[in-house]
Protein backbone atom coordinates (compact mmCIF):
# COMPACT_ATOMS: atom_id res chain seq x y z
CA UNK A 1 0.00 0.00 0.00
CA UNK A 2 2.86 2.35 0.81
CA UNK A 3 4.51 1.61 -2.53
CA UNK A 4 1.35 2.70 -4.34
CA UNK A 5 1.67 6.10 -2.67
CA UNK A 6 5.28 6.70 -3.74
CA UNK A 7 6.11 9.32 -6.34
CA UNK A 8 7.52 7.80 -9.60
CA UNK A 9 11.04 9.08 -8.90
CA UNK A 10 11.09 7.15 -5.61
CA UNK A 11 10.77 3.80 -7.44
CA UNK A 12 13.57 1.68 -8.83
CA UNK A 13 13.94 0.70 -12.46
CA UNK A 14 11.84 -2.37 -11.73
CA UNK A 15 9.09 -0.15 -10.26
CA UNK A 16 9.73 -1.24 -6.67
CA UNK A 17 10.68 0.70 -3.58
CA UNK A 18 14.17 0.82 -2.12
CA UNK A 19 15.65 1.45 1.32
CA UNK A 20 16.13 5.08 0.34
CA UNK A 21 12.55 5.69 -0.87
CA UNK A 22 10.73 8.62 0.70
CA UNK A 23 7.00 8.97 1.36
CA UNK A 24 5.52 12.44 1.04
CA UNK A 25 3.53 14.09 3.81
CA UNK A 26 0.58 14.33 1.37
CA UNK A 27 0.64 10.53 0.95
CA UNK A 28 0.46 10.02 4.72
CA UNK A 29 -2.48 12.45 4.82
CA UNK A 30 -4.17 10.25 2.24
CA UNK A 31 -3.57 7.20 4.46
CA UNK A 32 -5.47 9.01 7.22
CA UNK A 33 -8.61 8.04 5.33
CA UNK A 34 -7.89 4.43 6.34
CA UNK A 35 -5.86 4.67 9.55
CA UNK A 36 -6.38 6.52 12.81
CA UNK A 37 -5.37 5.96 16.39
CA UNK A 38 -4.69 7.24 19.88
CA UNK A 39 -1.64 8.20 21.92
CA UNK A 40 -1.05 5.96 24.95
CA UNK A 41 -4.71 4.89 25.04
CA UNK A 42 -5.78 8.48 25.73
CA UNK A 43 -9.19 7.82 24.16
CA UNK A 44 -8.87 10.77 21.75
CA UNK A 45 -8.89 9.42 18.20
CA UNK A 46 -6.63 11.29 15.78
CA UNK A 47 -5.90 10.82 12.05
CA UNK A 48 -2.65 9.11 11.07
CA UNK A 49 -0.87 12.23 9.80
CA UNK A 50 -1.39 14.05 13.11
CA UNK A 51 0.07 11.12 15.03
CA UNK A 52 2.99 10.85 12.58
CA UNK A 53 3.94 14.53 13.09
CA UNK A 54 4.31 14.20 16.86
CA UNK A 55 7.93 14.95 17.81
CA UNK A 56 8.50 11.71 19.80
CA UNK A 57 7.55 9.68 16.71
CA UNK A 58 10.00 11.27 14.28
CA UNK A 59 12.90 8.99 15.19
CA UNK A 60 10.66 5.96 14.67
CA UNK A 61 8.94 6.92 11.41
CA UNK A 62 11.82 8.77 9.79
CA UNK A 63 10.10 12.14 9.35
CA UNK A 64 12.23 15.03 8.06
CA UNK A 65 11.00 18.56 8.74
CA UNK A 66 13.26 19.87 5.97
CA UNK A 67 11.90 17.72 3.13
CA UNK A 68 8.50 17.01 4.78
CA UNK A 69 8.91 13.35 3.91
CA UNK A 70 9.11 10.02 5.73
CA UNK A 71 11.65 7.25 5.28
CA UNK A 72 9.69 4.36 3.73
CA UNK A 73 11.38 1.54 5.73
CA UNK A 74 11.05 3.41 9.03
CA UNK A 75 7.45 4.46 8.32
CA UNK A 76 6.50 0.89 7.50
CA UNK A 77 8.21 -0.43 10.63
CA UNK A 78 6.52 2.21 12.81
CA UNK A 79 3.09 1.43 11.33
CA UNK A 80 3.51 -2.34 11.78
CA UNK A 81 4.63 -1.97 15.40
CA UNK A 82 1.72 0.38 16.19
CA UNK A 83 -1.13 -1.51 14.54
CA UNK A 84 -3.70 -3.02 16.87
CA UNK A 85 -7.23 -4.37 16.67
CA UNK A 86 -9.88 -1.73 15.99
CA UNK A 87 -11.48 -1.00 19.41
CA UNK A 88 -14.72 -0.32 17.57
CA UNK A 89 -14.51 -3.47 15.44
CA UNK A 90 -16.34 -6.78 15.50
CA UNK A 91 -13.61 -8.85 17.19
CA UNK A 92 -13.09 -6.46 20.10
CA UNK A 93 -16.83 -5.98 20.46
CA UNK A 94 -17.40 -9.72 20.96
CA UNK A 95 -14.44 -10.09 23.33
CA UNK A 96 -14.66 -6.94 25.42
CA UNK A 97 -18.09 -5.45 24.72
CA UNK A 98 -21.18 -5.69 26.89
CA UNK A 99 -22.74 -9.15 26.55
CA UNK A 100 -26.47 -9.09 25.80
CA UNK A 101 -28.54 -12.08 26.93
CA UNK A 102 -31.11 -11.68 24.15
CA UNK A 103 -30.91 -15.16 22.65
CA UNK A 104 -31.68 -18.61 23.97
CA UNK A 105 -28.96 -21.25 23.86
CA UNK A 106 -30.42 -24.14 21.87
CA UNK A 107 -29.75 -27.47 23.53
CA UNK A 108 -28.02 -30.19 21.53
CA UNK A 109 -26.18 -27.87 19.13
CA UNK A 110 -22.54 -26.88 18.92
CA UNK A 111 -23.51 -23.32 18.00
CA UNK A 112 -23.54 -20.80 20.80
CA UNK A 113 -25.35 -17.53 20.21
CA UNK A 114 -23.19 -14.47 20.83
CA UNK A 115 -24.70 -11.00 21.12
CA UNK A 116 -22.68 -8.02 22.31
CA UNK A 117 -22.66 -4.23 22.21
CA UNK A 118 -19.45 -2.23 21.88
CA UNK A 119 -18.54 0.08 24.71
CA UNK A 120 -18.89 3.76 23.86
CA UNK A 121 -15.12 4.23 23.53
CA UNK A 122 -15.59 7.37 21.47
CA UNK A 123 -18.74 9.35 22.35
CA UNK A 124 -19.33 10.67 18.83
CA UNK A 125 -19.13 7.19 17.26
CA UNK A 126 -22.32 5.13 17.07
CA UNK A 127 -22.19 1.87 19.05
CA UNK A 128 -22.01 -1.50 17.31
CA UNK A 129 -24.25 -4.45 18.12
CA UNK A 130 -23.00 -7.87 17.02
CA UNK A 131 -25.35 -10.86 16.67
CA UNK A 132 -23.65 -14.12 15.80
CA UNK A 133 -24.78 -17.76 15.55
CA UNK A 134 -28.42 -17.26 16.55
CA UNK A 135 -29.91 -20.61 15.59
CA UNK A 136 -33.49 -21.85 15.18
CA UNK A 137 -35.29 -19.25 17.28
CA UNK A 138 -37.23 -16.00 17.20
CA UNK A 139 -35.45 -12.97 18.64
CA UNK A 140 -37.38 -9.69 18.95
CA UNK A 141 -36.11 -6.42 20.39
CA UNK A 142 -37.03 -2.74 20.54
CA UNK A 143 -34.35 -1.29 22.77
CA UNK A 144 -32.37 1.89 23.49
CA UNK A 145 -29.29 -0.25 22.89
CA UNK A 146 -30.30 -0.52 19.22
CA UNK A 147 -31.16 3.14 18.60
CA UNK A 148 -28.62 4.63 16.20
CA UNK A 149 -26.42 1.53 16.34
CA UNK A 150 -24.44 -0.21 13.62
CA UNK A 151 -25.81 -3.78 13.49
CA UNK A 152 -23.69 -6.76 12.37
CA UNK A 153 -25.63 -10.02 11.96
CA UNK A 154 -23.35 -12.99 11.31
CA UNK A 155 -23.95 -16.72 10.74
CA UNK A 156 -27.56 -16.75 11.97
CA UNK A 157 -29.51 -19.73 10.64
CA UNK A 158 -33.16 -20.80 10.55
CA UNK A 159 -34.23 -17.88 12.73
CA UNK A 160 -36.66 -14.97 12.80
CA UNK A 161 -35.04 -11.74 14.01
CA UNK A 162 -37.01 -8.55 14.68
CA UNK A 163 -35.03 -5.39 15.52
CA UNK A 164 -37.76 -2.75 15.81
CA UNK A 165 -35.78 0.42 16.56
CA UNK A 166 -34.30 3.17 14.35
CA UNK A 167 -30.88 1.90 13.27
CA UNK A 168 -27.75 3.53 11.82
CA UNK A 169 -26.62 0.72 9.48
CA UNK A 170 -27.02 -3.05 9.12
CA UNK A 171 -24.74 -5.74 7.70
CA UNK A 172 -26.08 -9.29 7.30
CA UNK A 173 -23.40 -11.85 6.46
CA UNK A 174 -23.26 -15.63 5.99
CA UNK A 175 -26.82 -16.23 7.19
CA UNK A 176 -29.16 -18.94 5.94
CA UNK A 177 -32.92 -19.59 5.84
CA UNK A 178 -33.80 -16.70 8.13
CA UNK A 179 -36.14 -13.70 8.18
CA UNK A 180 -34.95 -10.27 9.31
CA UNK A 181 -37.49 -7.55 10.09
CA UNK A 182 -35.65 -4.30 10.74
CA UNK A 183 -36.57 -0.86 11.97
CA UNK A 184 -35.80 2.06 9.62
CA UNK A 185 -32.09 2.21 8.71
CA UNK A 186 -30.61 5.70 8.35
CA UNK A 187 -27.78 4.74 5.99
CA UNK A 188 -27.25 1.34 4.38
CA UNK A 189 -28.24 -2.30 4.61
CA UNK A 190 -25.66 -4.65 3.09
CA UNK A 191 -26.39 -8.36 2.65
CA UNK A 192 -23.48 -10.63 1.74
CA UNK A 193 -22.93 -14.38 1.28
CA UNK A 194 -26.46 -15.32 2.41
CA UNK A 195 -28.77 -18.11 1.22
CA UNK A 196 -32.54 -18.12 1.42
CA UNK A 197 -32.96 -15.10 3.68
CA UNK A 198 -35.82 -12.60 3.66
CA UNK A 199 -35.15 -8.98 4.62
CA UNK A 200 -38.02 -6.57 5.38
CA UNK A 201 -36.82 -3.00 5.85
CA UNK A 202 -37.21 0.73 5.23
CA UNK A 203 -33.69 1.99 4.46
CA UNK A 204 -31.76 4.70 2.66
CA UNK A 205 -29.66 2.24 0.68
CA UNK A 206 -29.72 -1.53 0.05
CA UNK A 207 -26.80 -3.43 -1.47
CA UNK A 208 -26.21 -7.16 -1.88
CA UNK A 209 -23.40 -9.42 -3.00
CA UNK A 210 -22.95 -13.19 -3.31
CA UNK A 211 -26.52 -14.02 -2.27
CA UNK A 212 -28.68 -16.92 -3.45
CA UNK A 213 -32.46 -17.18 -3.33
CA UNK A 214 -32.98 -14.11 -1.14
CA UNK A 215 -36.08 -11.88 -1.04
CA UNK A 216 -36.08 -8.17 -0.17
CA UNK A 217 -39.24 -6.31 0.84
CA UNK A 218 -38.01 -2.71 0.87
CA UNK A 219 -39.05 0.90 0.94
CA UNK A 220 -36.03 2.92 -0.20
CA UNK A 221 -35.39 6.32 -1.85
CA UNK A 222 -32.42 4.92 -3.81
CA UNK A 223 -32.02 2.09 -6.30
CA UNK A 224 -30.98 -1.22 -4.65
CA UNK A 225 -27.43 -2.10 -5.72
CA UNK A 226 -26.85 -5.63 -7.00
CA UNK A 227 -23.11 -6.28 -6.76
CA UNK A 228 -21.35 -9.43 -7.99
CA UNK A 229 -22.17 -13.08 -7.31
CA UNK A 230 -25.95 -12.95 -6.80
CA UNK A 231 -28.46 -15.53 -7.98
CA UNK A 232 -32.27 -15.74 -7.90
CA UNK A 233 -32.86 -12.44 -6.10
CA UNK A 234 -36.47 -11.31 -5.60
CA UNK A 235 -37.59 -7.74 -4.89
CA UNK A 236 -40.99 -6.92 -3.46
CA UNK A 237 -42.73 -3.93 -1.88
CA UNK A 238 -42.43 -3.25 1.84
CA UNK A 239 -45.51 -4.90 3.33
CA UNK A 240 -45.71 -4.65 7.09
CA UNK A 241 -45.88 -2.19 9.99
CA UNK A 242 -45.52 -1.86 13.74
CA UNK A 243 -46.96 0.93 15.93
CA UNK A 244 -43.77 3.05 16.16
CA UNK A 245 -42.68 2.62 12.52
CA UNK A 246 -43.58 6.09 11.20
CA UNK A 247 -42.07 7.78 14.27
CA UNK A 248 -38.86 5.81 13.72
CA UNK A 249 -38.84 6.72 10.01
CA UNK A 250 -39.03 10.40 10.93
CA UNK A 251 -36.12 9.99 13.36
CA UNK A 252 -33.82 8.72 10.60
CA UNK A 253 -35.15 11.08 7.90
CA UNK A 254 -36.93 8.55 5.66
CA UNK A 255 -40.29 9.10 3.93
CA UNK A 256 -42.59 7.00 1.75
CA UNK A 257 -41.61 8.81 -1.47
CA UNK A 258 -39.64 8.36 -3.60
CA UNK A 259 -39.58 4.56 -3.45
CA UNK A 260 -37.31 2.64 -5.83
CA UNK A 261 -37.79 -0.90 -4.46
CA UNK A 262 -38.59 -2.13 -8.00
CA UNK A 263 -35.69 -0.41 -9.83
CA UNK A 264 -32.51 -2.26 -8.80
CA UNK A 265 -29.21 -1.36 -10.42
CA UNK A 266 -26.81 -4.08 -11.57
CA UNK A 267 -23.27 -3.06 -10.62
CA UNK A 268 -21.26 -6.13 -11.57
CA UNK A 269 -19.72 -8.05 -14.42
CA UNK A 270 -23.03 -9.86 -14.89
CA UNK A 271 -24.69 -6.53 -15.70
CA UNK A 272 -26.04 -7.84 -19.00
CA UNK A 273 -27.76 -10.75 -17.25
CA UNK A 274 -31.11 -9.43 -16.05
CA UNK A 275 -31.95 -12.98 -14.90
CA UNK A 276 -30.04 -12.26 -11.68
CA UNK A 277 -33.18 -10.75 -10.15
CA UNK A 278 -36.95 -10.62 -10.55
CA UNK A 279 -39.82 -8.61 -9.14
CA UNK A 280 -41.91 -10.90 -6.97
CA UNK A 281 -45.07 -11.93 -8.88
CA UNK A 282 -48.25 -10.72 -7.15
CA UNK A 283 -49.45 -14.34 -7.00
CA UNK A 284 -46.52 -15.12 -4.65
CA UNK A 285 -47.14 -12.08 -2.45
CA UNK A 286 -48.60 -12.40 1.06
CA UNK A 287 -49.09 -9.93 3.89
CA UNK A 288 -46.63 -10.01 6.79
CA UNK A 289 -47.82 -9.38 10.34
CA UNK A 290 -45.39 -8.42 13.11
CA UNK A 291 -46.79 -10.46 16.04
CA UNK A 292 -45.93 -8.15 18.94
CA UNK A 293 -47.89 -5.54 20.88
CA UNK A 294 -46.30 -2.08 21.12
CA UNK A 295 -47.42 1.47 21.72
CA UNK A 296 -47.63 3.84 18.77
CA UNK A 297 -49.83 5.33 16.04
CA UNK A 298 -48.90 3.41 12.87
CA UNK A 299 -51.75 1.06 11.90
CA UNK A 300 -50.96 0.26 8.25
CA UNK A 301 -48.08 -0.10 5.83
CA UNK A 302 -46.57 3.37 5.20
CA UNK A 303 -47.28 4.45 1.64
CA UNK A 304 -49.61 1.50 1.01
CA UNK A 305 -49.05 -1.26 -1.55
CA UNK A 306 -48.82 -1.11 -5.36
CA UNK A 307 -52.24 -1.74 -6.89
CA UNK A 308 -51.47 -5.17 -8.35
CA UNK A 309 -50.29 -6.47 -4.98
CA UNK A 310 -53.20 -4.93 -3.06
CA UNK A 311 -55.66 -6.53 -5.49
CA UNK A 312 -54.25 -10.00 -4.82
CA UNK A 313 -54.60 -9.54 -1.07
CA UNK A 314 -58.18 -8.27 -1.51
CA UNK A 315 -59.09 -11.29 -3.66
CA UNK A 316 -57.74 -13.68 -1.05
CA UNK A 317 -59.66 -11.86 1.68
CA UNK A 318 -62.85 -12.19 -0.35
CA UNK A 319 -62.29 -15.94 -0.71
CA UNK A 320 -61.91 -16.26 3.07
CA UNK A 321 -65.14 -14.34 3.60
CA UNK A 322 -66.97 -16.57 1.09
CA UNK A 323 -65.65 -19.68 2.84
CA UNK A 324 -66.68 -18.39 6.26
CA UNK A 325 -70.15 -17.57 4.97
CA UNK A 326 -70.45 -21.00 3.40
CA UNK A 327 -69.55 -22.70 6.68
CA UNK A 328 -71.99 -20.50 8.58
CA UNK A 329 -74.84 -21.29 6.16
CA UNK A 330 -74.10 -25.04 5.99
CA UNK A 331 -76.48 -25.74 8.87
CA UNK A 332 -74.04 -27.99 10.75
CA UNK A 333 -75.05 -29.45 14.09
CA UNK A 334 -72.99 -28.69 17.17
CA UNK A 335 -71.27 -32.08 16.89
CA UNK A 336 -70.57 -31.59 13.19
CA UNK A 337 -69.10 -28.12 13.84
CA UNK A 338 -66.85 -29.66 16.46
CA UNK A 339 -65.67 -32.38 14.03
CA UNK A 340 -65.20 -29.84 11.26
CA UNK A 341 -63.13 -27.57 13.52
CA UNK A 342 -60.91 -30.50 14.53
CA UNK A 343 -60.41 -31.40 10.85
CA UNK A 344 -59.42 -27.83 9.93
CA UNK A 345 -57.02 -27.60 12.89
CA UNK A 346 -55.38 -30.92 11.94
CA UNK A 347 -54.92 -29.78 8.33
CA UNK A 348 -53.51 -26.46 9.54
CA UNK A 349 -51.07 -28.27 11.83
CA UNK A 350 -49.93 -30.49 8.93
CA UNK A 351 -49.36 -27.38 6.84
CA UNK A 352 -47.34 -25.76 9.65
CA UNK A 353 -45.07 -28.81 9.87
CA UNK A 354 -44.64 -29.18 6.10
CA UNK A 355 -43.76 -25.50 5.57
CA UNK A 356 -41.53 -25.16 8.62
CA UNK A 357 -43.78 -22.48 10.10
CA UNK A 358 -44.38 -24.51 13.25
CA UNK A 359 -40.91 -23.57 14.47
CA UNK A 360 -41.73 -19.88 14.03
CA UNK A 361 -44.95 -20.18 16.05
CA UNK A 362 -43.32 -22.29 18.77
CA UNK A 363 -40.50 -19.79 19.19
CA UNK A 364 -43.00 -16.98 19.78
CA UNK A 365 -43.95 -18.60 23.10
CA UNK A 366 -42.21 -16.66 25.90
CA UNK A 367 -39.29 -18.61 27.44
CA UNK A 368 -39.92 -20.35 30.74
CA UNK A 369 -38.86 -18.71 34.00
CA UNK A 370 -35.16 -19.29 34.58
CA UNK A 371 -34.30 -19.65 30.89
CA UNK A 372 -31.21 -17.99 29.46
CA UNK A 373 -33.10 -15.33 27.53
CA UNK A 374 -33.43 -11.95 29.18
CA UNK A 375 -34.39 -8.44 28.31
CA UNK A 376 -31.70 -5.92 27.55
Amino acid sequence: MLELLLEPEQLSASSHSSCSSLVSFEAVCALSFLLEGTVSNSGTVRPLHELALRQPCHSHNGYSKVSRTFSLPKLESWLRSSLTANPLGMTVCLKAGKKLAWAQQVEGTTRRAKIACSARVVPEVSPMVIMSQVYRQTLAKSSDTLVGAHIRIHRCNESFIYLLSPLRSVTIEKCRDSTFVLGPVETSVHVQSCDGVKVIVVCHRLSLSSTTGCTFHTLTPTQPLILSGNQAVSFAPFHTHYPMLEDHMAQVGLATLPNYWNSPMLVCKESSDTGVFRLLPPSDFYAFVIPFEMEGDTTETPGGLPQEYQEVLSQREQKVQVWQRMVKEAGLTREQRKQFQALVENKFYEWLVQTGNRQQLDSLVPPAVGSKQAAG
